[in-house]
């Protein structure tokens, strides 16, 4: 398998380059099905049976799911990745540069890089024979950057597939801290927020005063402050990306923006923020919800407030035992191949991914490429990460599908 790695390494770097020439921002629906389209080949060729599925009722383009056949006896393996990237066709960010070991690119690292790691440790596998008895199932979702809603039903196959499978391995880029490859065993969750504060006009010289009240922007600020100081605990962030306020106030309907209207001298009566929440696990999030509804609810006089959480929000995938057996078993890939141990990584490091939705299995996270300035104009990945990733990931598999299947409950 290392060989084989080694020896298509210019492959790779061509299916990598051609992929990410393909304009796929999220909303790009003909471009990321293109992509779905050029990938399609690389499994049937290994006896994958691909199919297409339509994301139609979200807004999105869809998803390639690819399933391989084995012998019914090893653990089953999901392997997760995406399709799309952040960089929309407006975007100037487009093409594809290599400068020595680095490529440039949008959506380079995050993740058509973790794509073609998939499809070169797949062909590793295949060389070897090791991929004849391997029950694999891929999944490449199509609005990973921007998912469509509701989630039951942009996530209802991937979540299908995570119920017949007992480990998942997520493709997004590999972590690294000071140069070291880190291994990720959890994600967080991401839950997005709406507070709104409402409170009677009036003229400011009145502000604070009897009747008047402090209005809502100073209703919408003592909240504010007051998850600022009293929220804050281990692997929680809290952000505020929005607020609106004044006489009257509101979010525009695609929620990239608002308005609002008002004077220096009219106390405000309309308040709106937006913002995010991030978790380890369930009973984190349930308890940082619950204190900031204990929080809005201490109005000031004259003033309300309510605060709305996301039903469509990101699962969090809070770090077990499984997912460190599973760090354990790629380190001892790692010593197979001559590489140092791979530490586990701070969960607070990565965002929300798709693997969340399928954390009732164990699973491992950042077997893509070793890359920087993901989301963002010169976002680039480096080179020399593609073929150790590949065959970390080739070895991984064939090892787990190796390994008996545990038994049902």
């Amino acid at each position: 398998m290392i060989a084989v790695v080694d020896a298509e390494q210019g492959r790779h770097l061509k299916l990598l380059e051609s992929l990410v020439k393909v304009n796929s921002g999220t909303m790009n629906l003909p471009g990321v099905q293109r992509v779905g389209e050029m990938l399609r080949p690389e499994f049937e060729q290994l006896g994958f049976t691909v199919r297409w599925v339509p994301m139609t009722r979200t807004g999105r383009a869809g998803h390639l799911i690819a399933t391989h056949k084995g012998d019914g006896r090893g653990k089953r393996l999901l392997l997760i990745g995406h399709l799309d990237t952040v960089f929309e066709p407006d975007s100037p960010f487009q093409g594809w540069r290599v400068t020595g070991d680095t490529a440039e690119g949008p959506g380079v690292g995050d993740m058509k890089g973790g794509d073609v790691i998939i499809v070169a440790a797949l062909r590793a596998m295949h060389a070897a024979g090791a991929l004849k008895a391997a029950d694999i199932t891929v999944v490449l979702t199509g609005d990973e950057e921007k998912p469509g809603e509701p989630l039951s039903v942009a996530r209802a196959d991937l979540i299908e597939a995570g119920r017949n499978s007992d480990v998942a391995l997520d493709f997004e880029g590999l972590s690294r801290i000071g140069g070291r490859d880190v291994g990720s065993i959890a994600r967080r969750s991401s839950t997005s927020w709406t507070l709104r504060a409402a409170a009677p006009s009036g003229h400011s010289s009145g502000v604070c005063k009897g009747q008047a009240g402090c209005g809502a922007i100073y209703e919408l600020t003592r909240i504010l402050d007051a998850f600022r100081r009293e929220l804050p605990e281990p692997n929680l962030t809290y952000n505020v990306g929005l607020v609106v306020g004044g006489t009257s106030a509101a979010l525009n309907a695609d929620d990239t923006g608002g308005q609002a209207s008002g004077k220096p001298n009219v106390i405000a009566a309309e308040a709106i923020a937006r913002g995010d929440i991030r978790t380890l696990s369930p009973e984190q999030e349930a308890r940082v919800r619950a204190r900031m509804q204990a929080i809005v609810a201490q109005h000031l006089d004259k003033a309300t407030a309510t605060l709305e959480f996301s039903d469509d929000s990101y699962p969090p995938m809070a770090p077990t035992e499984g997912n460190r057996a599973l760090l354990a078993e790629l380190n001892r890939v790692n010593a197979s191949l001559g590489l140092p141990a791979m530490p586990e990584g701070d969960p607070a490091g990565r965002g929300a991914g798709d693997i969340s939705f399928v954390a009732f299995i164990d699973g491992l996270v950042g077997l893509g490429m070793a890359g920087e300035g993901s989301h963002a104009p010169g976002e680039t990945a480096d080179l020399r990460s593609l073929p150790v990733q590949a065959k970390r990931a080739a070895l991984l598999m064939a090892r787990l599908s190796r390994q008996p299947r545990p038994r049902s409950p």
